[in-house]
């Protein structure tokens, strides 16, 4: 029930590209985030994709639903990632050895007490949209994670948003690319799936 079973089911030479765990995979979603991802079918595709995350000129676009009203429209969240100080598992921006991290982010729509955001994350730490959102105070829907607390407070108190979140609603929306054998910039686009709309 993996995507690396499906895409050896369909793709039966993939098994050299990037390793036999992982392989053809370019980059990767959280676990639950759900999207748009791409998948290399060969080793000279692998390496010119697996370059253009490297150097920063894919394009990322997000969407997330989060707890609270956004006061502002749109904002610029640069905070250094590391590992949580107690909780290894765990990303953090209150750590002493983190790394650059930045977020733009735009307010789409307000809703009843949660607010749909668009992301672009501007580098590729792990966990970084849902690190930086938590740290502003507006954890993304249904995070188990980094919603903690202030996910139940929001369900008891502030909200009659009632939907009950299954995963975090995160949507990798949107990916621009330059395709690695014509050179020419591809974007392509994931409509939410069902829990999300």
């Amino acid at each position: 029930g993996t995507l690396v079973n499906a895409l050896l089911y369909h793709c039966k030479d993939l098994a050299g590209i990037n390793g036999v765990l992982r392989p053809g995979i370019v980059h990767r979603l959280d676990k639950d985030t759900s999207g748009v991802m791409v998948v290399a079918k060969d080793d000279e595709a692998y390496h010119h994709l697996a370059k253009q995350f490297k150097n920063r000129t894919v394009k990322k676009v997000y969407r997330a639903i989060v707890y609270g009203r956004v006061s502002r429209d749109e904002g610029l969240i640069d905070s250094d990632i590391g590992r949580h100080p107690s909780e290894r598992k765990r990303m953090s921006t209150r750590t002493k050895r983190g790394r650059p991290a930045i977020t733009r982010w735009r307010k789409v729509e307000e809703l009843d007490g949660v607010t749909l955001v668009q992301l672009e994350p501007q580098t590729g730490r792990t966990h970084q949209i849902r690190v930086h959102l938590s740290a502003i105070g507006h954890p993304v829907v249904g995070d188990k994670v980094y919603g903690g607390r202030r996910e139940q407070k929001f369900n008891v108190q502030r909200s009659t948003f009632k939907a009950k979140a299954e995963r975090h609603l995160l949507h990798a929306w949107k990916l621009g690319l330059f395709h690695p054998r014509t050179h020419e910039w591809m974007e392509f686009e994931a409509p939410p799936p069902e829990d999300f709309r």
